[in-house]
């Protein structure tokens, strides 16, 4: 089931309309977000201090598949807050935000496949489906999803399920 869309709340200092022609498909954003090479995360530490940085992944199945290092501060971030950000934001004026959770993910076979796959395919860093069976991956799972073509014009949240 696609998710369900709708125009965001804002000021009317935007200019964005209230009626709902024009909303995007949500295609819109599974192509943009299939085709990127790079996703922005932004996390927040236990401290409250905000995180951004690029991360490699892959859509899959309206989420995003990913790793790093347990090292690394945006990981420390999700161990004890879930909640994050992931912006594509190449372009500016054509934005994707997506607003959701972060869990960690011991794949099954299948999935290992799908990843491993898709991966080859985006990226060529030759993983294995045991690449993702290991450790183990993060996916994030959008519960909300904001995109726009031309902000006064096209603005599109939706809300999934």
């Amino acid at each position: 089931m696609d998710p369900i869309a709708s125009r965001p709340h804002l000021s009317s200092d935007y200019g964005v309309p209230s009626d709902t022609d024009d909303l995007l498909p949500w295609s819109y954003v599974t192509d943009r977000m299939a085709s990127a090479m790079h996703y922005w995360i932004s996390t927040v530490g236990s401290g409250g201090a905000p995180h951004t940085r690029p991360i490699a992944g892959i859509w899959l199945d309206d989420k995003i598949y990913f790793g790093g290092s347990p090292h690394s501060r945006w990981r420390r971030n999700l161990a004890s807050n879930p909640h994050a950000c992931i912006n594509l934001s190449e372009e500016g004026d054509q934005a994707i935000i997506l607003h959701g959770t972060v869990h960690s993910l011991r794949p099954d076979r299948p999935l290992a496949i799908r990843l491993a796959d898709a991966s080859n395919t985006k990226y060529a860093y030759g993983q294995k489906p045991d690449d993702y069976e290991g450790e183990g991956i993060f996916v994030f799972r959008p519960s909300a999803a904001f995109a726009w073509k031309l902000l006064t014009k096209d603005r599109t949240r939706w809300h999934l399920r």
